[in-house]
Order: structure tokens, then sequence, then C-alpha cells
């Protein structure tokens, strides 16, 4: 929904959330459902509904629990037979530095100053140990805003006996305890508070009067970054941007103006603007988002822009280019299905407010952000959060190199009339074998990005990816994919569930980067075999129809299962005996 895109009107979101709540409901759209517990220091309730709106519109389907008023610790340190109920799939904790229990004040020594910062260590440490050891699922923790009013002036940020010192030395505490646990991560307000302001955000008015530790106005700024984080730890993120040329990437028109006269680097105040956006986006590939091109363009002229001597980027960057007259949302749809993606994976940037509207209303779903002028395109885009990072893992680092290599090999492909020669000339090497605690993170990581090929549209979190693989009661295998080109890294997995000499298979995904290469036959070989190991004479697989799974309707047929029984939601069980089953990989070398 665009009024929930960045930039936002607060004030709108506030006085409309009933009614964008209802449109958003009745959309039509497909979402998960997630179990999210609100422990808050401080009145959550428009908390809670805000961030609900922001979800919906991510693709989940929330349902809360919610603390009474500033019994996040009692909730969530001591046994709670409601919150254990409730089954949480995430817990936020949202706290503020009202929730400080006592300050150093000017008098105290070092050694006291030190021992109430233990303390508070000490009060937040249990708390997420007891919640992480009972509830085994993410934990999001506010850190500190910084405080209203400084005693000493600039002075409390040095002193230890300062509020100001005092707060900085506990987030990077915060800081410190994230970078060295799973599943737990910063909800910076810290960050958010000074870019909202923090006169305005720490208003207290809303405290004396609504005990809200935040000024209600910026409560959709806090919920949009809570519901950011969410969305991201189940695989809601865009995964590239594709970007139009002129005066987005360049001041002018390069068809026009020539590329010797186009506004990039630093001689002008405006060319330094597109040199600093540039830079940006270069940067972003290092975080794994992927850079397409969209320009209404004659290829040779766009190429030449790209190759200008004060372009930062260069055609190499992008993994599509589509420079032509067709229309834009048309080019947008075949880069995406050059990428194998939804075109909802990708977000659309452009300077013309006509082209976003065309692209956002041909293509439902795509997030084609107002960027406003050249000097705030860095800041519109950055807030969107589109490409919120939860984890980084070496697949993610290596994706831009690995859609690089998918192009080569549809070039390739086009060279052949055979594909199976085809198939063969990719000299495949695949690596198979049970979970293994390296890859934990990027499994949990595909079991929630995976949409189009992923039976029965499971979620884990990386604790729940870890216990199945240490469990006896499952068979877990995952798959990795090598070619002349390069590592795909991590591509498929598949869980199964063992009850005496039959295994339900709960999970069977893979990445749709290498759809049609055989590595659904290699893995059901592999997954078989450990079957029949194991004693186990029949498997059972699932298919749940969902609106983007379509593809693989028949992928249980295709493998050999026969289809036993079908619902009228067109729900399918499968099953396979492993008695009498033959190989059906013969492309791809298995390790």
């Amino acid at each position: 929904m665009k009024e929930l895109n960045y930039p936002f009107d607060a004030g709108y979101i506030l006085k409309k959330k009933k009614s964008i709540k209802r449109e958003l409901l009745s959309d039509g759209s497909e979402r998960i459902k997630k179990k999210i517990a609100i422990l808050g220091g401080y009145t959550t309730s428009d908390i809670k509904l805000i961030t609900e709106l922001f979800l919906l519109d991510n693709g989940i389907e929330p349902e809360f629990y919610e603390s009474e008023y500033n019994a996040f610790y009692r909730d969530g340190a001591f046994d709670n037979p409601e919150l254990a109920a409730f089954a949480p799939d995430v817990i936020y904790v949202c706290t503020s530095n009202r929730n400080i229990t006592d300050y150093p004040s000017v008098s105290d020594s070092a050694e006291d100053t030190d021992r109430l910062l233990t303390n508070e260590k000490e009060k937040f440490t249990t708390l997420w140990e007891s919640l992480s050891s009972r509830y085994h699922c993410p934990i999001i923790q506010n850190n500190f805003e910084k405080p209203l009013c400084r005693l000493m002036g600039n002075r409390d940020a040095w002193d230890i006996h300062g509020k100001v010192n005092f707060l900085t030395r506990l987030n990077l505490f915060f800081a410190d305890y994230a970078a060295t646990h799973d599943n737990f991560y910063l909800c910076d307000i810290d960050y958010i508070s000074a870019d909202y302001g923090l006169k305005e955000w720490s208003d207290p008015f809303y405290y004396h009067m609504y005990k809200y530790a935040v000024n209600v106005n910026a409560i959709p700024y806090l919920a949009f970054n809570v519901a950011n984080i969410i969305k991201s730890i189940f695989g809601k993120n865009k995964k590239g941007l594709v970007l139009d040329l002129d005066n987005t990437l360049w001041g002018g028109i390069v068809g026009d103006d020539g590329v010797e006269n186009l506004a990039i680097g630093p001689e002008e105040s405006e060319g330094q603007v597109f040199t600093e956006f540039q830079r940006y986006l270069k940067e972003q590939t290092s975080i794994g988002v992927i850079l397409n091109v969209d320009s209404k363009n004659d290829e040779e002229n766009a190429v030449a822009g790209l190759k200008h001597p004060d372009s930062v980027l260069s055609p190499e960057d992008f993994i599509v280019l589509k420079a032509n007259w067709e229309p834009k949302d048309l080019n947008f749809k075949e880069i995406a299905s050059t990428l194998d993606l939804l075109p909802e994976s990708l977000v659309f940037v452009d300077d013309n407010p006509a082209e976003r509207h065309i692209v956002r209303e041909q293509l439902k779903g795509v997030i084609a952000p107002e960027i406003g002028n050249p000097s705030e395109y860095i800041l519109n885009i950055d807030r969107g959060g589109y490409f919120e990072t939860t984890s980084l893992s070496a697949d993610d680092l290596a994706r831009n190199g690995m859609y690089k290599s998918n192009a080569g090999r549809k070039a390739l492909e086009a060279s052949f009339t055979d594909y199976r020669d085809y198939l063969l000339s990719l000299e495949m090497k695949g690596t198979l074998k049970p979970f293994e605690d390296m890859y934990i993170a990027r499994i949990a990581q595909l079991s929630n990005k995976s949409n189009q090929f992923n039976l029965t549209t499971k979620r884990y979190t990386p604790e729940e990816i870890a216990a199945r693989a240490q469990s006896d009661e499952y068979i877990t295998l995952y798959g990795k994919l090598e070619d002349r080109f390069g590592d795909n890294g991590v591509v498929s997995v598949a869980i199964g569930h063992v009850s005496g000499d039959e295994c339900d298979i709960e999970l069977w995904l893979m990445s749709c980067r290498v759809l049609k290469r055989d590595m659904e036959f290699a893995m059901t070989d592999a997954f078989v075999k450990m079957c029949a190991k194991r004693g186990i004479r029949t498997i059972r697989g699932h298919y749940y129809p969902t609106k983007k799974n379509g593809m693989v309707r028949n992928f249980f047929s295709d493998m050999g299962y026969t289809l036993v029984s079908e619902d009228e939601n067109g729900n399918r069980e499968y099953v396979l005996m492993t008695e009498g089953y033959v190989n059906r990989n013969s492309v791809i070398e298995v390790n």
C-alpha cells in the first residue's frame, strides 16, 4: 500500500489505522501468520496497532500478546503460563530510557557508577536469557534514546556521571550482546529518535498524559522500524533495485545532452549529488542487493552514460540492463523473469512520477517509492527499509556474482539445441548432506524467503532448524550446487519427520536461481537413499497450494510419487515406496 511506504504521512496513518487495516485484510493478499509478543516498559497499544499495519503490508498477518503497562520484566523473566500458551514467534521488548532503574549522581564514585551500570546489564541479560530459554524465538530489544536533558551540558557525553555517558555505555553493551548472540536484534531507538528529532520524540507531555515514552506522532516511525526487522527475520525483504538512468543516476538526458554534458562527478554541486547516490547504490551491492536498469533509451547511449569517467557504477554492476523504448512495466516484468524472481521482489526507482504510477498500477505489489529531488534519493530509499539486514550469510555477500553467473548460464543455454547436452556442459557438482551447523542460518533464511518452489510453505527460525538437525525424529538434507560458472551455495532443503517405517516430508524447497537444472532429481535420489538406510518404507509428500507456488503443483508426480488424496482446496498428499526406487539424476555429479 502506497500510504505505508516511506516517506509516509504519520498523522494520516494514526487517523486512518482502522480503515487501512480493513483495506489491507480485504485486498486478497496471501500472508504468513506469526505470533508476536510485545513486552512493554510503557504504554504500547498504538505501537501494536500501527506495527500490525506495516506487517500486513509486508505479507505477515500478526497475532499479538501485549503485556500490561511496564510489566516487561515480570512477564519475561519469570514463569508466564499465558505467554507460554501463546507460543510467540517473535518477542519485542519495547523499553526506553525511562526504564533505567538508577542513574549515577555527581557524588558517586567510579565504582558506584560501574555498579549501577552492571545492575542494568544484569537485569536485561537475565531477561533476554530467560526469554531465549523459555520461548526459543527471535528477540527484538530497543536500545536507548539519549536523555532529553543534560545536567552538565556537553560534559554529559564523557563524564561517567552523565546520563548521556551512562546510556551510551549501556547501548554499547546491548550492541556487543547482539553481535555475540544469534536471534537477538536491536531496534535502534538511539538512531531513530535522533532522526525524528529528540526533543519531539521524547516530549514529556505524552508520558505524563498517556504513559507513552515516545511522542504519539512518532509511533509510526517506531512501528515501521520494528516491522522492518520482523519482515526481514521472516524473509520478506526485497532482493534488488530496478533503476532508471536519466535524472536518476545522473543529471540530464544522455540521448539529448550527450555523455560529456551529463551532471555527474566532482566539478559541480548537482554532479556531486548523483555521484553520492551512485556510491550509495554501489555499497548496497556489498550486502547482496542486486541492481538492474529499466530505461527509455537507446542501449548504446545507456551504456555510454554508465561508462562516463566520473560514473561510480559501470555496466558490469548491473545484472540485467534494459534500455529500449518499451513500456517500463513490461521491461520490469522481463527483468524479474530473467532473474527468476517475482516482480514484487524488486523496487522500482525512477525520478518520473508518471512512470512510478504506471509500474505500481500494472505490477501489483511492486514498490515505486516517492524519491523526491536528487538530494533526497538516498534518504528516501535508505529509510524505506527494503533491505533491512538481520542476517548476512556468505550467500548474501556472493549474491551479485551468483546472479551474474546465472546470466552466463542463460546465454550458454541459448547456444544448445539439446537441453540435456546443455546441462552436461555446465559440469555441475552437487553436495548433498544432512544439516550442518555452518549452514543453519542460511537454511532458515531459505525457508523464509522461498515462495515459488516451496511445497508446504512452512517457515523456521534457526533454533527450529537446529533442533531438527539434532533430533533422531527427523531426516534433514541440504543441497549445494556448483558448476563451471561458480558456486550457487545452499539452494535446496528438505526435512522429513520419521514415525516408524514412514517419513512425512514437512519441508521441501529450492531456490529459483537453480530451476530446471535437475537439482530436484538429485535431492530426491539422496532423500530416498537416506530414508532407505533408516529402514523407512514409505515417504509421504504434501503440496499446499498458494498464489505463488503453482509451479510445483505436480512436483511429487514428476518425482515418481503417487497421488493418494486431494481436497477441495487443492491440498495434495502423495506416497513413494523406497523399495525399487530408481535414481533420476543423470547430469549432476553428487558428493
